[in-house]
């Protein structure tokens, strides 16, 4: 008998043997019973940082942007560098969406719906920081397409903070859009399961009417195929043009044609490592280890492994192109970042992003939940050195020697940063609570094909004769 639908070497993607029921009941029981106390700890030290990062905003607007550590020379500090930090985080959500679902990767279902998630989340985070970067934050407004009778059309549009503008309000939108539409189907059962008037009227309007016939499934299979269509350039694009801000000036140190690849590798390796750090989370505070399994866990670290070997080859290009243009303001430039007084975070830069991910060439490490947990961390304080390296590194040493300076932080930019975290997990909290977090039809789709006990089963009828296997049904009938 030969009636495989799936490989038998491959692991299966759901553990434990799990029926379409015991799907629906793991899945929703976070959402329909009270919270654990880990969550409201949690819920509450992010509120507390929420609450900070609104008073150092606050105050940041009230006295101006003199508050800020940044000078003449360094005028972009932690705030832009948060900015392409919280952006690059964004990219692992869109990507597992969209890329993996046109190439019809079947490890992305157990993830994909938190990393929707942790997009629009780390959108919103970087929003906020060019808007009062601004200084006059209420004149920010004008970075819109206004009608002429304001004055020209875009005033400043020479600017490259503008395209960020469009870029990340396009990703924003589609990304929204594709996650929300993932979940239409399981706000439809959760509305099914509800015990109160209340939750079924709000997730029966938040389901749009859903019924589950084929006629919604057709619908919904050929919205998901648009969308992912839609995203997989935004995927490439997004970071691409965060990148033109210093590509397209004449600064030695940015102005690079390798930016943006190299921009695109280095936001979703950060990505996928924030994915990796909420995951793990996720799958031992909710106990779904028999969702997101070790398999997935093994398959985005493979991907970590790829994109951190990939910004290590841009970090070397850099120096051997600074060295091979004969430019001295390059060579200098570079020298400035390996040894001049911001040495340590050049060199936190490459332990964190080039060496640490070469760990996960060994299967044991890649496989092993808590190096995971705590090298996703790495991975990103070292994504925020590297972004701070490029900004700050760059402006301080520019051409006039008597204007060089060297640039700290002060409490409201931190400050700005918590709140950042805060909003974030917040929010994250939030859906983890009232959003199931993973996707309840998505897993169902692939039960049948990845589930453990079904491979088993039909690993064993492969195995059979045709006599072995007629003999089995007659005796079932």
């Amino acid at each position: 008998m030969h009636l495989k639908y799936e490989s038998f070497v491959r692991e299966p993607l759901i553990t434990g043997d799990k029926t379409y029921a015991q799907v629906t009941e793991d899945i929703c029981k976070p959402i329909e019973q009270k919270p654990s106390k880990l969550w409201y700890v949690g819920f509450v030290l992010s509120l507390l940082f929420l609450g900070f990062g609104v008073f150092s905003v606050f105050w940041e607007v009230y006295w101006g942007l003199g508050t800020w550590g940044i000078n003449r020379t360094v005028g972009w500090g932690w705030d832009i560098t948060n900015f392409v930090w919280w952006v690059g985080i964004g990219h692992a959500g869109t990507l597992i969406s969209a890329i993996l679902l046109l190439f019809r990767q079947g490890w992305r279902t157990g993830v994909n719906r938190a990393a929707e998630a942790m997009t629009i989340f780390a959108v919103m985070c970087a929003g906020q920081f060019p808007i009062f970067h601004m200084g006059r934050v209420w004149n920010a407004f004008y970075v819109l397409p206004l009608p002429n009778t304001r004055g020209p059309l875009w005033p400043n549009f020479n600017s490259a903070l503008l395209w960020d503008v469009f870029a990340i309000s396009t990703y924003f939108t589609v990304s929204l859009l594709f996650w929300y539409s993932g979940l239409v189907p399981d706000f439809a059962t959760i509305r099914d399961r509800a015990k109160t008037k209340l939750r079924k009227r709000l997730y029966g309007l938040a389901s749009f009417g859903w019924t589950g016939t084929a006629k919604n499934w057709q619908r919904f299979e050929a919205l998901s195929l648009v969308l992912a269509g839609l995203s997989t350039p935004l995927v490439l694009s997004v970071h691409t043009i965060v990148s033109f801000d210093f590509a397209t000036s004449v600064i030695p140190g940015w102005h690079a044609t390798i930016f943006p690849p190299y921009f695109v590798a280095g936001a979703v390796f950060s990505g996928f490592a924030m994915v990796q750090t909420l995951l793990i989370l996720v799958r031992k505070i909710y106990k779904m280890e028999d969702y997101i399994t070790l398999g997935h866990i093994e398959a985005m670290n493979k991907v970590i492994v790829l994109t951190g070997s990939i910004v290590g080859v841009a970090y070397l290009t850099e120096l051997f192109m600074a060295w091979y243009s004969q430019v001295h303001f390059e060579q200098e430039a570079f020298k400035y970042r390996v040894f001049g007084p911001y040495w340590w975070a050049y060199w936190a830069m490459m332990t964190c992003n080039v060496v640490s991910p070469q760990f996960f060439w060994f299967k044991k490490l890649r496989r092993n939940i808590v190096f995971t947990f705590i090298l996703s961390i790495v991975v990103n304080i070292g994504m925020w050195f590297e972004r701070f390296v490029i900004i700050v590194t760059t402006l301080a040493n520019d051409f006039l020697p008597s204007s060089w300076t060297y640039y700290s932080p002060t409490w409201p930019e931190l400050g700005f940063y918590l709140g950042t975290f805060g909003l974030f997990f917040t929010c994250f909290f939030l859906f983890s609570k009232y959003f199931p977090v993973i996707a309840i039809a998505e897993i169902k789709f692939t039960l049948k094909v990845s589930g453990d006990k079904y491979k088993r089963d039909m690993q064993r009828l492969d195995a059979m004769t045709t006599e072995e296997f007629l003999e089995e049904a007659n005796h079932a009938h």
